[in-house]
């Protein structure tokens, strides 16, 4: 199965969601009236895309119905995809692809940061650079365990303390190493976040600013957000870029949600390139982000014989 499958069987359940009501408003008749903008708009929301992504892909919708005088709603949303597609926020390359970089790794517990950080070693080393990997998560249990046997997998250096260890200090440990073996990326596990605990918001920005004061490399902060989290995902999102200011996301657990679309809301309000997707627990299944692909698996297509 190719990963375009795998994302379209992802979201399937987002997709028929979205159709689901979109054939409704369908059912009424394909006039361009204010009914089916109004409803294109709330079909859109319900699909957790945002109240402001909703509202600016049908502004532009309406302003290229206008400007082509498209004759139905079939017109209109043959143009959908592209339209999603392009209101995600671009860019983000740098980051990891293949740019010398010390990237760290934010979000509250159970969104995959530290697989995440595993595969994306992995898939570093595999293609021919030096990596070092921090494990700045000293609290939580598991967390140094499970990113040492990503690190025996991916034939990388990892470096650590003991846990309960200054997170601060792991990381300042982790920069002196990659500069020693003249690393070219540094990928830093943190430790999960409560966006809700002021105190341990402020911790993890102490971590970040260490980092970008101490590391010669440039510094990325990215977050990893799970998709089945929903509309409390753009929340997250919105507290870590105000303690952070973040560069980017990684959405996660896109497989079997039916609210992908907060990846489309949680890039679009904050201005955030996504650079990875993530469907499935396998080693394969953490791939570049592509708008199109994406917006193409999320909302499906749409004719007369659907309506």
């Amino acid at each position: 199965m190719g990963f375009f499958d795998r994302i379209s069987q992802g979201l399937q359940r987002s997709r028929d969601k979205f159709k689901e009501e979109m054939n409704v408003l369908l059912d009424r008749g394909p006039d361009l009236d204010e009914e089916f903008w109004d409803g294109l708009e709330e079909t859109l929301i319900l699909a957790d895309i945002g109240g402001a992504a909703a509202c600016d892909i049908v502004e532009n919708l309406r302003d290229q119905a206008t400007r082509k005088a498209l004759p139905d709603a079939y017109a209109v949303l043959d143009m959908l995809n592209d339209q999603i597609a392009d209101t995600f926020t671009q860019g983000g390359q740098e980051i990891l692809g293949g740019d010398p970089a010390c990237v760290l790794f934010v979000g509250i517990n159970g969104t995959g940061k530290t697989t995440t950080v595993g595969k994306l070693s992995k898939e570093a080393h595999d293609a021919g650079r030096k990596v070092i990997l921090g494990s700045a998560d000293t609290f939580r249990a598991a967390a140094i365990e499970q990113l040492e046997v990503w690190a025996r997998r991916a034939d990388v250096e990892m470096v650590t303390r003991e846990r309960g260890a200054d997170p601060a200090s792991v990381c300042y440990d982790t920069i002196e190493r990659a500069e020693a073996e003249d690393a070219d990326l540094v990928l830093i596990d943190t430790a999960g976040r409560l966006h809700t605990s002021a105190d341990l918001m402020r911790e993890l920005a102490k971590v970040v600013n260490v980092v970008r004061k101490r590391s010669k490399l440039p510094v990325y902060t990215v977050l990893v957000i799970d998709a089945t989290t929903g509309q409390n995902g753009l929340q997250q999102a919105r507290e870590f870029n105000r303690e952070l200011e973040l560069d980017a996301l990684i959405v996660t657990k896109l497989d079997g949600t039916a609210k992908g679309g907060i990846a489309l809301a949680v890039s679009h309000e904050l201005e955030l390139p996504i650079i990875k997707i993530g469907v499935g627990e396998g080693l394969d299944d953490l791939r570049d982000f592509d708008a199109h692909e994406f917006a193409r698996a999320l909302v499906g297509a749409f004719d007369q014989r659907q309506a």
